[in-house]
């Protein structure tokens, strides 16, 4: 394989990674606390095998990150749906995998009467489970994380951040994982909205620029390499489905 054609694979490679990444940005502009991620990219020359016109080529990689930006605030008159008020702390929910981060505090009760995501994962307070005794009434969610109802306290949320949220890695769901150790949140720090969600923050405009833009510059690598070569062969060497 020629020069021409790595430095223009490794360009259909990363043009491809972005066009993936926008286009599920795209399709979570909707999703309450769905974080956009973002490619970033970096160019870095190796040894060529063809000594003209360069001896050295240059080649492009990229490396993904999350946007944590605070997305919008949509009232929903539902006690249950809560937002955190600052960008940078989470709500912890237990997984079959150990516990889990998220910014979706769209909450309700199993039939255990645990305090649950939709999903049904359980949502976990300072002490544990959240569990609402069998005759209560008025489930609350104060905006200090406190949970109660008409016959008393239940408890209080459990609200973590990071020291580095770049560490954190993003699943299915709205949920984050991380090997770094969370830190707690003190009650008397905790402000939460009640009532509202917070949604996704996908630029939708800017994201179909992106998507338009990388779309385009596909489209032209791809010309330029596959004049001259087997495209089916090159297509699998991008990740291009057949």
């Amino acid at each position: 394989m020629s020069d021409k054609e790595i430095i223009g694979l490794s360009r259909l490679i990363v043009l491809r990674q972005q066009l993936d990444n926008v286009a599920r940005n795209v399709a979570n502009q909707t999703t309450p606390g769905f974080k956009a991620s973002h490619l970033g990219f970096q160019e870095y020359l190796t040894q060529a095998k063809e000594e003209v016109p360069s001896p050295r080529r240059s080649l492009v990689a990229a490396t993904q990150f999350i946007d944590f930006s605070k997305g919008e605030l949509k009232p929903t008159g539902n006690p249950l749906d809560v937002a955190i008020v600052d960008q940078s702390s989470f709500f912890v929910v237990q997984t079959a995998n150990g516990p889990r981060y998220t910014r979706v505090g769209s909450f309700t009760l199993d039939a255990k009467g645990d305090l649950t995501t939709l999903e049904g994962k359980a949502v976990l307070g300072v002490g544990g489970r959240v569990s609402v005794p069998n005759g209560s009434s008025q489930l609350m969610i104060g905006p200090n994380g406190s949970v109660s109802t008409k016959q008393g306290s239940l408890g209080q949320l459990r609200i973590v951040r990071f020291e580095d949220t770049r560490k954190l890695r993003a699943e299915d769901g709205g949920l984050f994982s991380t090997e770094s150790s969370p830190i707690d949140v003190p009650p008397s720090a905790v402000r939460l909205a009640t009532g509202v969600l917070e949604m996704s923050n996908v630029n939708a405009v800017g994201e179909m620029t992106k998507l338009m833009a990388a779309n385009r510059a596909y489209d032209l690598v791809a010309q330029v390499i596959l004049k001259e070569n087997d495209k089916n062969e090159l297509k699998r060497l991008a990740g291009e489905d057949m």
